[in-house]
């Protein structure tokens, strides 16, 4: 795999994770809210962590299973299959959710004042937890930890990789928060439109990019299947 291939997968399945409307929208009114920089601050710190901790995890798991993930392997094969599936599965959903709502917010939009008014070590908590138990993340870390164990780099290059994916994943709660420390004030309308359109469009957004990114992984999936 080439190093433009590595970070061009890293980056889309990153960005995939990262557009996580509960968490954005979180973020969003922690922003707008009191101790916008302290609670805010924490919260997206908490994503980071959580990112960086799961996707070093998979990959140390990967490594001691002695998993190969060359393409079209058995592993990454049948990786690449269930993730496609799991995906078109998702994205198919979410788009029929949002056509069948119209202009309607989602159901999660009526508890979220709820979750943001909750003390911060539970927010944190329930973020984290939110984050690694949603089924299209979980494959989208799977796939990013398949990635850097078929690149076969030593361990730095490796640490390298998952920082990029953190970054990567990391750049839709970290643009909103670095706004917010340059200025507050100027930014607060574009917050509210944000918070507006996130709203009313989230769900046509994630089932396009899970739909985008299934129809692909099947493609890897089906190629992998004429190698083994």
């Amino acid at each position: 795999m080439s190093d433009t291939t590595l970070w061009a997968e890293l980056l889309a399945y990153g960005t995939g994770i990262g557009l996580s409307p509960v968490h954005i929208a979180v973020l969003l009114l922690l922003l707008l809210g009191p101790q916008p920089l302290g609670r805010g601050g924490w919260f997206v710190a908490g994503w980071v962590v959580t990112t960086m901790l799961t996707a070093t995890l998979l990959v140390t798991v990967g490594h001691t299973l002695v998993l190969d993930m060359s393409h079209g392997s058995h592993h990454r094969t049948g990786l690449d299959l269930v993730a496609g599936g799991a995906l078109i599965a998702i994205g198919g959903r979410e788009l029929l959710h949002s056509l069948s709502e119209g202009a309607e917010p989602p159901s999660w939009t009526a508890s979220i004042d709820r979750f943001v008014a909750m003390p911060l070590p539970l927010l944190l908590l329930l973020g984290s937890v939110g984050e690694v138990a949603s089924p299209d993340d979980l494959v989208l870390f799977a796939k990013s930890a398949s990635v850097v164990l078929a690149a076969q780099a030593p361990t730095w290059q490796e640490l390298v990789a998952l920082l990029a994916f953190t970054l990567g994943a990391s750049l839709l709660l970290l643009a909103p928060l670095v706004a917010v420390m340059i200025g507050r004030e100027k930014v607060v309308p574009w917050l509210e439109q944000g918070k507006q359109i996130l709203f009313a469009r989230s769900g046509l957004v994630v089932g396009g990019v899970s739909l985008g990114l299934g129809l692909y992984l099947g493609w890897q999936g089906v190629s992998g299947l004429r190698l083994i």
